[in-house]
Protein backbone atom coordinates (compact mmCIF):
# COMPACT_ATOMS: atom_id res chain seq x y z
CA UNK A 1 0.00 0.00 0.00
CA UNK A 2 0.72 4.05 -0.14
CA UNK A 3 -0.95 5.91 1.50
CA UNK A 4 0.65 6.79 4.34
CA UNK A 5 3.67 9.61 5.32
CA UNK A 6 6.40 8.29 3.81
CA UNK A 7 4.60 7.54 0.39
CA UNK A 8 6.31 9.54 -2.72
CA UNK A 9 3.96 9.85 -5.46
CA UNK A 10 4.84 7.98 -8.73
CA UNK A 11 7.51 5.79 -7.21
CA UNK A 12 8.07 3.14 -4.99
CA UNK A 13 9.96 3.64 -1.30
CA UNK A 14 11.73 0.92 0.17
CA UNK A 15 12.13 2.07 4.01
CA UNK A 16 14.99 0.98 6.45
CA UNK A 17 13.57 -2.12 7.77
CA UNK A 18 12.95 -3.58 4.14
CA UNK A 19 9.00 -2.25 3.77
CA UNK A 20 8.34 -1.41 0.15
CA UNK A 21 6.05 1.50 -0.02
CA UNK A 22 4.18 1.81 -3.88
CA UNK A 23 2.90 5.36 -4.49
CA UNK A 24 1.87 4.64 -8.38
CA UNK A 25 -1.06 7.13 -9.02
CA UNK A 26 -1.13 6.18 -13.01
CA UNK A 27 -2.61 2.29 -11.48
CA UNK A 28 -5.66 2.30 -14.40
CA UNK A 29 -2.61 2.72 -17.25
CA UNK A 30 -0.90 -0.41 -15.61
CA UNK A 31 -3.62 -3.13 -15.83
CA UNK A 32 -5.32 -4.26 -18.85
CA UNK A 33 -9.22 -2.94 -19.35
CA UNK A 34 -10.73 -6.08 -18.21
CA UNK A 35 -8.62 -5.64 -14.75
CA UNK A 36 -9.24 -2.15 -13.92
CA UNK A 37 -12.84 -2.36 -14.60
CA UNK A 38 -12.82 -5.81 -12.14
CA UNK A 39 -10.38 -3.72 -9.77
CA UNK A 40 -12.65 -0.23 -9.89
CA UNK A 41 -15.78 -2.20 -9.45
CA UNK A 42 -14.05 -4.10 -5.94
CA UNK A 43 -13.22 -1.03 -4.54
CA UNK A 44 -16.55 0.63 -5.03
CA UNK A 45 -18.18 -2.66 -3.40
CA UNK A 46 -15.34 -2.03 -0.71
CA UNK A 47 -16.71 1.79 -0.24
CA UNK A 48 -20.48 0.54 -0.11
CA UNK A 49 -19.61 -1.25 2.86
CA UNK A 50 -17.18 1.37 4.34
CA UNK A 51 -20.01 3.30 4.30
CA UNK A 52 -23.39 1.49 4.59
CA UNK A 53 -25.58 4.96 5.28
CA UNK A 54 -24.28 6.51 2.29
CA UNK A 55 -23.26 9.67 3.38
CA UNK A 56 -19.78 9.61 3.04
CA UNK A 57 -18.48 8.86 6.42
CA UNK A 58 -16.80 5.56 7.13
CA UNK A 59 -18.28 3.13 9.41
CA UNK A 60 -15.96 0.44 10.44
CA UNK A 61 -17.40 -2.45 11.05
CA UNK A 62 -15.65 -5.40 12.21
CA UNK A 63 -18.28 -7.82 12.71
CA UNK A 64 -18.30 -7.46 8.21
CA UNK A 65 -16.44 -10.15 7.35
CA UNK A 66 -15.17 -8.70 4.11
CA UNK A 67 -14.08 -5.90 6.01
CA UNK A 68 -12.53 -7.49 8.97
CA UNK A 69 -10.11 -9.68 6.44
CA UNK A 70 -9.52 -6.53 4.22
CA UNK A 71 -8.57 -4.81 7.85
CA UNK A 72 -4.54 -5.24 8.70
CA UNK A 73 -4.32 -2.61 11.61
CA UNK A 74 -7.19 -1.11 13.39
CA UNK A 75 -7.20 1.19 17.13
CA UNK A 76 -3.72 0.38 17.21
CA UNK A 77 -3.85 -3.16 17.08
CA UNK A 78 -2.85 -5.65 14.59
CA UNK A 79 -5.33 -7.39 13.22
CA UNK A 80 -3.65 -9.72 10.56
CA UNK A 81 -4.22 -12.60 9.94
CA UNK A 82 -8.22 -12.19 10.30
CA UNK A 83 -9.91 -15.36 11.84
CA UNK A 84 -11.69 -17.75 10.11
CA UNK A 85 -14.84 -17.27 7.86
CA UNK A 86 -17.65 -18.26 9.73
CA UNK A 87 -19.43 -21.29 7.58
CA UNK A 88 -22.86 -22.21 7.75
CA UNK A 89 -23.10 -26.18 8.13
CA UNK A 90 -25.63 -26.94 4.68
CA UNK A 91 -28.27 -29.46 6.20
CA UNK A 92 -27.71 -33.08 4.53
CA UNK A 93 -29.91 -33.47 1.01
CA UNK A 94 -32.31 -36.72 1.93
CA UNK A 95 -31.24 -39.23 -0.20
CA UNK A 96 -33.09 -40.23 -3.49
CA UNK A 97 -34.63 -43.39 -3.34
CA UNK A 98 -33.14 -45.32 -6.24
CA UNK A 99 -35.59 -46.22 -9.32
CA UNK A 100 -35.81 -49.72 -9.34
CA UNK A 101 -35.41 -51.90 -12.31
CA UNK A 102 -38.65 -53.84 -13.65
CA UNK A 103 -38.29 -56.99 -14.40
CA UNK A 104 -39.33 -58.72 -17.77
CA UNK A 105 -42.32 -59.61 -16.49
CA UNK A 106 -42.86 -55.96 -14.61
CA UNK A 107 -42.50 -54.07 -17.72
CA UNK A 108 -44.48 -56.80 -19.87
CA UNK A 109 -47.48 -55.97 -17.22
CA UNK A 110 -46.56 -51.97 -17.59
CA UNK A 111 -46.98 -52.40 -21.52
CA UNK A 112 -50.07 -54.12 -21.79
CA UNK A 113 -51.26 -51.39 -19.02
CA UNK A 114 -50.58 -48.50 -21.71
CA UNK A 115 -51.87 -50.33 -24.47
CA UNK A 116 -55.33 -50.75 -22.19
CA UNK A 117 -55.53 -46.96 -21.60
CA UNK A 118 -54.25 -46.06 -24.87
CA UNK A 119 -56.88 -48.87 -26.47
CA UNK A 120 -60.00 -47.08 -24.00
CA UNK A 121 -58.77 -43.69 -25.15
CA UNK A 122 -58.99 -44.43 -28.74
CA UNK A 123 -62.70 -46.04 -28.34
CA UNK A 124 -64.09 -43.41 -26.14
CA UNK A 125 -62.96 -40.89 -29.23
CA UNK A 126 -64.40 -43.07 -31.45
CA UNK A 127 -67.90 -43.23 -29.89
CA UNK A 128 -67.99 -39.22 -29.66
CA UNK A 129 -67.06 -39.27 -33.20
CA UNK A 130 -70.10 -41.49 -34.08
CA UNK A 131 -72.14 -39.61 -31.70
CA UNK A 132 -71.20 -36.33 -33.21
CA UNK A 133 -71.95 -38.25 -36.85
CA UNK A 134 -75.23 -38.53 -36.08
CA UNK A 135 -75.86 -35.40 -34.64
CA UNK A 136 -74.70 -33.47 -37.57
CA UNK A 137 -76.17 -35.99 -40.19
CA UNK A 138 -79.41 -35.22 -38.31
CA UNK A 139 -79.51 -31.43 -39.44
CA UNK A 140 -76.46 -31.50 -42.00
CA UNK A 141 -77.76 -32.19 -45.80
CA UNK A 142 -76.27 -34.88 -47.64
CA UNK A 143 -73.95 -33.13 -49.75
CA UNK A 144 -72.14 -31.98 -46.87
CA UNK A 145 -72.26 -35.25 -44.79
CA UNK A 146 -70.67 -36.74 -47.56
CA UNK A 147 -67.61 -34.49 -47.64
CA UNK A 148 -67.62 -34.11 -43.77
CA UNK A 149 -67.15 -37.72 -43.51
CA UNK A 150 -64.21 -37.98 -45.42
CA UNK A 151 -62.93 -34.51 -43.28
CA UNK A 152 -63.08 -36.69 -40.18
CA UNK A 153 -61.87 -39.76 -41.46
CA UNK A 154 -58.69 -37.71 -43.09
CA UNK A 155 -58.64 -36.32 -39.44
CA UNK A 156 -58.38 -39.87 -37.68
CA UNK A 157 -56.03 -41.46 -39.89
CA UNK A 158 -53.88 -38.42 -39.85
CA UNK A 159 -53.83 -37.95 -35.70
CA UNK A 160 -53.34 -41.91 -36.10
CA UNK A 161 -49.70 -41.11 -38.26
CA UNK A 162 -48.28 -38.26 -36.47
CA UNK A 163 -48.84 -39.87 -32.78
CA UNK A 164 -46.48 -42.94 -34.04
CA UNK A 165 -43.50 -40.82 -35.53
CA UNK A 166 -40.60 -39.86 -33.42
CA UNK A 167 -40.41 -36.94 -31.61
CA UNK A 168 -36.98 -36.04 -33.03
CA UNK A 169 -39.51 -36.39 -36.56
CA UNK A 170 -41.92 -34.05 -35.96
CA UNK A 171 -39.74 -31.11 -37.34
CA UNK A 172 -38.60 -32.41 -40.81
CA UNK A 173 -42.09 -33.67 -40.68
CA UNK A 174 -43.69 -30.47 -40.79
CA UNK A 175 -41.35 -29.16 -43.69
CA UNK A 176 -42.93 -31.87 -45.44
CA UNK A 177 -46.50 -30.91 -44.31
CA UNK A 178 -46.55 -28.15 -46.25
CA UNK A 179 -47.50 -29.71 -49.71
CA UNK A 180 -50.74 -31.76 -48.12
CA UNK A 181 -51.84 -27.48 -46.37
CA UNK A 182 -51.66 -26.46 -49.67
CA UNK A 183 -54.10 -29.04 -50.97
CA UNK A 184 -56.00 -28.53 -47.70
CA UNK A 185 -55.86 -24.06 -48.76
CA UNK A 186 -56.34 -25.30 -52.52
CA UNK A 187 -60.03 -26.99 -51.62
CA UNK A 188 -61.14 -24.40 -48.95
CA UNK A 189 -60.59 -21.98 -51.19
CA UNK A 190 -63.19 -23.70 -53.22
CA UNK A 191 -65.61 -24.22 -50.58
CA UNK A 192 -65.74 -20.72 -49.57
CA UNK A 193 -67.92 -19.40 -51.70
CA UNK A 194 -70.43 -21.87 -50.83
CA UNK A 195 -74.19 -21.04 -49.83
CA UNK A 196 -74.13 -23.01 -46.72
CA UNK A 197 -72.89 -20.58 -43.46
CA UNK A 198 -71.17 -23.93 -42.14
CA UNK A 199 -69.54 -24.81 -44.85
CA UNK A 200 -68.28 -21.20 -44.90
CA UNK A 201 -67.10 -21.48 -41.68
CA UNK A 202 -65.09 -24.71 -41.50
CA UNK A 203 -63.52 -23.29 -44.99
CA UNK A 204 -62.17 -20.22 -43.01
CA UNK A 205 -60.96 -22.31 -40.40
CA UNK A 206 -59.09 -24.69 -42.47
CA UNK A 207 -57.53 -21.73 -44.56
CA UNK A 208 -56.20 -20.13 -40.95
CA UNK A 209 -55.03 -23.69 -39.84
CA UNK A 210 -53.15 -24.16 -43.17
CA UNK A 211 -51.35 -20.83 -43.35
CA UNK A 212 -50.11 -21.24 -39.74
CA UNK A 213 -48.54 -24.86 -40.75
CA UNK A 214 -46.79 -23.36 -43.97
CA UNK A 215 -45.48 -20.44 -42.52
CA UNK A 216 -44.02 -22.27 -39.52
CA UNK A 217 -43.08 -24.89 -41.24
CA UNK A 218 -41.02 -22.75 -44.12
CA UNK A 219 -39.37 -20.49 -40.73
CA UNK A 220 -38.73 -24.09 -38.96
CA UNK A 221 -36.85 -25.68 -42.11
CA UNK A 222 -34.99 -22.57 -42.97
CA UNK A 223 -33.87 -22.28 -39.13
CA UNK A 224 -32.75 -25.93 -39.64
CA UNK A 225 -30.76 -25.30 -42.95
CA UNK A 226 -29.29 -21.71 -41.02
CA UNK A 227 -27.55 -24.30 -38.76
CA UNK A 228 -25.70 -26.04 -41.19
CA UNK A 229 -24.46 -22.97 -43.16
CA UNK A 230 -21.09 -21.89 -42.83
CA UNK A 231 -20.62 -17.90 -41.04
Amino acid sequence: GGNCDLTVPDEKVVTKNGVTIIGYTDFPSRMATQSSTLYANNIRHMMDDLTPDKNGKIKHDMEDDVIRSATVVYKGKITFPPPPLKVQAIAAQPKKEESKELTPAEKRAQELAEFRAATKQQVGMLAAGGLLMLLIGAYAPASFMAHFIVFALACFVGFQVIWNVSHALHTPLMAVTNAISGIVILGALLQVGSGNWLVVILATISILIATINIVGGFLVTRRMLAMFQKS
